[in-house]
């Protein structure tokens, strides 16, 4: 039986992450990436909408994307010559109505004390900033001045990912079935194929599958797919102001961003609203019914387009509270969660994976305090939500 000192569990950004980062703390032992879609295909990375933003409600949130944006503005350093993931800095904008402004107006104090750089517009400011916007039933917005906007997520993947192996991860193709433990230690994993691997530590970063891989292990982890719908717009009417507009987020939730000379949108479901057939099917009725009519509403633009193309991605969407589990089980304690970011895990994929790598290599967090992020919040089912859930 082969036996790795290190089994990271997923190979989309946190997975890679995590390896890199390990070799990069000075992590001497062997690792394997288990991967199931070397492809990549269906993998909740290669799926997502390449968002980066400071602007959520949790401090800790907006250190993890700050520790992404670093990464990013220092590619060449961190990765050589010709390093790219093809970053769009245009913004966010979050939009707010009357009786959603004084959140927006508290997450924004929280996000200016931890570093951001956004402005909290209102009245004419925002309709001068944003003249492609109907300001109808709304009271202000939250503009990200820098910082914040969306990027290849395959590029950021791949770049984690080949850094790793050429300092030495073994990459394995395979879905692991299987873990074992004794004495409150996972000593092995069993893959589909029926070999089985030694384990010295497991980190769990199997994205939309968290929970089915914590299960394994006897344990109970709320991470599961939860189906969200993209779909790629051509508006003949839009100006070169849109192409250059943010990711713009309407108090309905319902999103959209430039893509190209193109557009992308979407709007998460509430909770009796989930999908609850896990495929890949794309429901355009629910762009019918739920997002042309508020877009149009919104950006008079939006009036004429015409859906080209659309996709499904599966965040790995934690319900009790839309946050990240990061750091060891309580019990078992060289299992590993990075898990549950539920559709921001791209952003803050380098700082969960620098983080479980400080916590194998060094024995506690070095760079960004993570402990409310724990496993023991599930136990005590005492949620720390993300009100800026997009």
């Amino acid at each position: 039986m082969q036996h790795f000192d290190v089994i990271i569990a997923g190979g989309g950004v946190v997975g890679s992450a995590t390896a890199y980062y390990l070799q990069k703390h000075g992590f001497t032992g062997s690792i394997a990436i288990v991967e199931k879609d070397t492809t990549y295909q269906f993998s909740c990375t290669a799926r997502s909408a390449g968002g980066i933003r400071q602007q959520f409600s949790t401090p800790e949130n907006i250190a993890l994307s700050m520790f992404g944006l670093r990464l990013i503005r220092n590619l060449t350093a961190e990765f050589g010559t010709g390093a790219d993931v093809g970053f769009r800095e245009q913004g966010y904008l979050i939009l707010a109505s009357e009786q959603g402004l004084p959140i927006l107006a508290e997450n924004h104090r929280t996000q200016l004390a931890n570093g951001a750089d956004n402005v909290l517009l209102q009245g004419s400011d925002l309709a001068a900033r944003f003249p492609w916007l109907t300001g109808d039933g709304l009271a202000g917005g939250c503009f990200g001045l820098s910082g914040e906007g969306w990027l290849d997520p395959y590029s950021l993947m791949s770049l984690f990912r080949k850094a790793a192996a050429a300092r030495g991860a073994t990459i394995v193709r395979g879905e692991i079935v299987g873990i074992g433990i004794s004495a409150s230690a996972v000593n092995s994993v069993s893959l589909a194929t029926g070999e089985r691997l030694g384990c010295g530590s497991l980190v769990n970063a199997a994205g939309s599958g968290a929970g089915a891989l914590a299960a394994l292990a006897g344990i109970s982890l709320p991470v599961g797919p939860a189906k969200r719908y993209v779909y790629v717009l051509d508006c003949p009417a839009a100006g070169e102001a849109m192409h250059l507009a943010p990711l713009t987020v309407e108090p309905t939730g319902v999103y959209f961003r430039p893509e190209g000379r193109h557009f992308i949108c979407g709007l998460s479901p509430e909770e009796h609203e989930e999908p609850q057939v896990m495929d890949w099917e794309v429901d355009y009725n629910w762009f019918e019914e739920r997002i042309w009519p508020v877009l149009a509403e919104r950006v008079p633009a939006f009036e004429a387009i015409k859906v080209i193309n659309a996709w499904v991605g599966h965040y790995d969407y934690n319900t009790l509270d839309q946050n990240a589990v990061i750091g060891p089980h309580p019990e078992i304690g060289n299992f590993y969660f990075a898990n549950g970011f539920s559709g921001h895990g791209l952003q803050q994929g380098p700082a969960a994976g620098n983080a479980i790598a400080e916590l194998i290599v060094h024995g506690g967090y070095r760079t960004i305090d993570l402990v409310r992020f724990g496993y023991g919040r599930i136990v005590a089912k005492a949620p720390l939500f993300e009100k800026n859930v997009i």
